[in-house]
This record gives C-alpha cells, structure tokens and sequence, in this order.
C-alpha cells in the first residue's frame, strides 16, 4: 500500500489559504487533521501557516495532550508537535499570524469567543477549504476504499454461500452475521449500522435491523459497508427470497434501469443535479416519480456521506477523481421497496465501479 503524502495535501491547503489572503489556517476537525497529517487520536488541532518557514521547513504545527506524545511523534514525525489539551488556544497565542481561517462549520460559538478573547488574532470564517481538497480522492484513497468496497463484496458473497440470508431468521441476526463477516475479512470496522430489512420494512429507507423474521417470498434489502484506514465503502442490494411475485420483479427491473442511467451520467464537469435528474427520469417517466424518496447518490470517503451531494436539489459539477455512490430506490409503504446501490470513482472516460457484487435480478 502507498503512504499517503500528507505534504502534498497540505500544500494545497497553503495554496487556499494564500488566494483567500490569510496569514494562517486553524484546523481543529479530527477527520481534517488526519487527512492532512495522518494522525488518528482524539484531540489535536493543526495550525497550517500560508507559507513555509524561513528555513524551507513545512510551516505547520500540531498540538495535541500528553496522552499522545508517542503517537503523534510515530504517526506525524515530520511536523513540530506542542502538547497541550488547550491545542486552538496555544496555537493561536503562539502564532505571528493575524488573519486566521477557522473551521466555522464545526466550532461553536463558545469556542470562538474563548479563542478570539485569547489571542490576538482575527479570525476569519473558511468555507470548508479541507473538505473541497477531500472530495477529489488521490491514490492512496482510491486503494483505501476499493479494500473497502472489496471487504463487503466478499462479506455479502460468504453470507449468500453460507446460506445465510434464509427465511426464518431475524433481521438483526442477518445484520450482526454481516458485520462479524466483515471484520474477520480485514474490515477496521463498519462504515455505518447495517440497514437490513425484509418485507415490508424494505420499503423504509433506513430501516433499523429489528426482530422481524425473514419470510418466504419476501424482498430483502441489504445497505452496508466496510471501513478500512479510514476509508467506507457503501452498497445496496436487494433480492427476493425463495419465489419471486411479477411485481417483485417489474420494480426491480424498473430501478436497475435508473441506476444504470445515473452511473452512465457520472462525468467530469456534469451537474449534480443533472446526474439525479438522469435516474430519477427513468422512474417519473414509470409514474412512480414520488415514491423515490431520497437524492440520489453522496460522497464517500473518510466520511461515510461527504461532498459531493447528488440531487435534484444539489449545487455544483463533478470533479474527477470523486468518489461518489449512485444510490435510486422506490418504496412501495407497507409492502416492499427496492435500492440500488454502487460506490463508484468519476473518470474521464468511465466511472470506475468499486462495488463489484453482481445486480443481477436474484432470487435466493
């Protein structure tokens, strides 16, 4: 596996932060820290300065609590470290800085008054400069999530070879099977609480495992995914257990057609919300335009939803090299719903699908 160049990531920060006329940027996100220094504890914030130091030296420093003096020296070898628990407070009061961008999606109203009442700084709202460097993956993050999305083909492949997805049993034993599976087959962990749901609760979209028992002829929904250094996977299929009703299979058929439509509109420079329209098209023009109840398709990475968000009330274009899941559902209430999904890397020519389990009408 290649080692992720942190440098390289926080020059393209420095970049940001020099064009929006800043001295210095504060990261205190612990998703931000790790992407940009690979420091995985929790507490740490990063002051990254607009330029390099005198001496050519990268002009970033980390600040975290004495609980990690070892493991930020191991993980961060190439950055001044300063422990402290007060890390924004102590980086702000030692900086030369004086316009400084902070993190004003995640910090709170108290911490910025404290902040500012501590140091001499102005401190200047950034419009999440990390998380626009985050949504284009380099390859480190592309190997990371292909593990990941490999980690969950192989967990759903070994549940269905084991025959495990059977009427009889309980949603919930079917969900702790596939997140046991998933973690003896390399996972670090979950990406997210397993959505198992048969019958009827396969048309909510985000059902919650419970005690309902899978039952002959029942549509069973499976949306679940694999982390590996850091990194989700995310995948829905649906199949039918035992016998399959016409009806069962019409719906089927109907959001296998728009998720095919929307994995085609996965281009560079292509609007969110054309790539949405493209799917949702296929299942206005079969009247069932109101029972798809959710956008398309998110994000994924070092969080399981991230920009860019694919909707039909989403804003901007896709970038390549984004990797985004195409994700069309249509909920029949009270009687069952299919879904769809792939975790997918937008290129040039093609997308390139990293959730490789077969979609396939299936009838187990």
């Amino acid at each position: 596996m290649l080692s992720a160049d942190h440098a390289a990531r926080r020059d393209a920060l420095r970049s940001l932060v020099r064009t929006e006329g800043w001295d210095a940027m504060l990261v205190t996100d612990l998703l931000n820290v790790r992407y940009l220094t690979g420091f995985t504890g929790s507490n740490a914030a990063l002051l990254v300065s607009a330029s390099d130091t005198a001496a050519g030296e990268d002009g970033t420093v980390i600040c975290t609590d004495g609980r990690y003096v070892t493991q930020v020296a191991a993980q961060v070898p190439d950055l001044r470290a300063v422990i402290d628990r007060a890390g924004p407070v102590r980086l702000l009061a030692d900086t030369p800085a004086r316009r400084v961008g902070f993190e004003s999606h995640v910090v709170s109203v108290d911490d910025h008054a404290r902040w500012a009442e501590a140091a001499d700084v102005e401190l200047v709202r950034a419009a999440r400069p990390v998380e626009q460097l985050r949504v284009v993956k380099d390859e480190v993050e592309v190997a990371l999530l292909r593990e990941a999305c490999g980690v969950a083909d192989r967990a759903l492949a070994t549940l269905i070879e084991r025959g495990s997805l059977r009427p009889g049993r309980t949603e919930k034993d079917v969900g702790l099977e596939l997140d046991h599976t998933m973690l003896e087959l390399g996972a670090d962990g979950i990406s997210f609480e397993t959505i198992v749901a048969t019958g009827a609760n396969s048309a909510v979209p985000h059902h919650r495992p419970d005690a309902t028992v899978l039952q002959h002829g029942d549509l069973l929904k499976l949306d679940f995914g694999a982390e590996v250094g850091g990194y989700h996977s995310d995948m829905t299929r649906t199949v039918v257990l035992g016998a399959a009703q016409d009806w069962q299979r019409e719906l089927y058929e109907l959001v296998a057609r728009s998720q095919a439509a929307g994995r085609e509109a996965l281009r560079p420079g292509a609007e969110v919300r054309a790539v949405d329209g493209a799917a949702r098209a296929v299942i206005d023009d079969a009247g069932h335009g109101e029972l798809f109840l959710h956008g398309l398709g998110h994000g994924v990475g070092l969080e399981i939803h991230e920009a860019p968000g694919i909707g039909a009330t989403g804003t901007g274009t896709l970038l390549a090299g984004a990797a985004v899941t195409v994700e069309p559902g249509v909920y029949f209430s009270g009687r069952g719903g299919v879904r769809i999904e792939d975790t997918l890397i937008v290129r040039e020519d093609e997308p390139e699908l990293l959730t490789l389990t077969s979609k396939d009408f299936t009838v187990l």
